[in-house]
């Protein structure tokens, strides 16, 4: 899955997306614009196969296919995975080489016409449309982004009955590139919180911490906690 391997651009790092040496000429990520730093982390990777998040897939497995938005795709794992279980997924990330990448992987297994790759900085602009499904997978950034605001920008692009799952970090995984021992993951209840979401409009269906046992990039595995909140738009 990416968040093992390595992922993701938009406002992501992942379990083993290292930033802490993506730096370039001495600059700090906060000395750079975010579409500069995560074009230049996919530009300094070879592309890579990347598989479906398991908590995605677990989620969406027994829905019956719709239109999907994939925050931040990344390397692509999740959208492909979608479009291969007949999902219509518009794929959104910052950098232009991973779009490119999604688009061109999604062509050469022939389901192109299930994706549509967009160059986005969820800063700035959203995707237009009505999802039935918004996956944010570890919606997490070095740089400075409102995430809270993007994400109830989703949960609005929802149609009644659409879904919204978002998968966090709950732990730092040894190979995280964010050792910082002070971190804060914040709960799913305090995501739900943040995002305050009217009750009347959307209910909350899951708000847990599971465990697993994930991979890092150089095989090393570890037990890490997620922290997951699935959201479900009940009325306009």
């Amino acid at each position: 899955m990416d968040s093992i391997q390595s992922r993701r651009a938009v406002t992501h790092t992942s379990d083993t997306s290292d930033t802490s040496d993506a730096s370039e000429g001495g600059r700090s990520a906060a000395e750079e614009s975010a579409e500069s730093f995560w074009e230049r982390h996919y530009r300094s990777r070879r592309p890579a196969a990347a598989r479906v998040n398991p908590l995605l897939a677990e989620t969406v497995s027994p829905l019956r296919p719709g239109a999907a938005l994939d925050l931040g795709c990344g390397a692509g794992g999740d959208t492909i995975w979608l479009a291969e279980e007949g999902w219509q997924v518009t794929a959104v990330d910052i950098s232009t080489t991973a779009v490119e990448r999604v688009r061109e992987r999604a062509r050469e297994l022939g389901i192109g016409d299930r994706v549509a790759a967009e160059q986005h900085d969820l800063a700035d602009s959203f995707p237009a449309g009505r999802f039935d499904l918004v996956s944010a997978q570890y919606f997490h950034t070095p740089l400075q982004l409102s995430r809270g605001r993007v994400l109830r920008t989703a949960a609005r692009a929802l149609r009644p009955g659409g879904l919204l799952l978002i998968v966090d970090h709950g732990s730092t995984a040894p190979w995280s590139w964010n050792q910082d021992p002070d971190i804060h993951y914040p709960t799913p209840t305090e995501l739900a919180a943040e995002l305050d979401l009217d009750p009347a409009r959307w209910s909350v269906l899951r708000a847990d911490m599971p465990q697993r046992r994930a991979t890092g990039p150089a095989g090393e595995t570890a037990t890490v906690t997620d922290n997951v909140l699935l959201v479900q738009r009940t009325a306009e």
